[in-house]
């Protein structure tokens, strides 16, 4: 059974960090590229960071660059969302998203991706 389980969110003061987790099942890390999203309360979803395992391959949004760093650790399954320097408009609720192929390219994590978690809600007071 195929399974994304996000976690970590919780509530910080801007500036703070938060570190979020994506544990899969089912598949193997090499052979899916895995994405953030986060969607705010009336906005769309939006592709935050992505990594591939087997090609080493990373994406950020602009937005996110230099505060965020994405990691893997195959042997765990898991795959992180280091989150520092965080901002009010950070807040939202941060999705992890499973798509099989082995590039995360420029154009970010694929919105269309095979997985997804239940998200984990990321709050940031001023």
């Amino acid at each position: 059974e195929v399974q994304v389980v996000e976690s970590g969110g919780g509530s910080v003061q801007a500036g703070g960090s938060l570190r979020l987790s994506c544990v899969v099942s089912g598949f193997s890390l090499n052979d899916y590229v895995i994405g953030w999203f986060r969607q705010a309360p009336g906005k769309e979803r939006e592709g935050v960071s992505c990594i591939s395992s087997s090609t080493d391959t990373k994406y950020y949004r602009d937005s996110v660059k230099g505060r965020f760093t994405i990691s893997s650790d195959n042997a765990k399954s898991t795959v992180y969302l280091q989150m520092n320097s965080l901002r009010p408009e950070d807040t939202a609720v941060y999705y992890c998203a499973a798509d099989r192929g082995y590039y995360c390219t420029d154009s970010g994590p694929n919105i269309w991706s095979d997985y997804w978690g239940q998200g984990t809600q990321v709050t940031v007071s001023s």
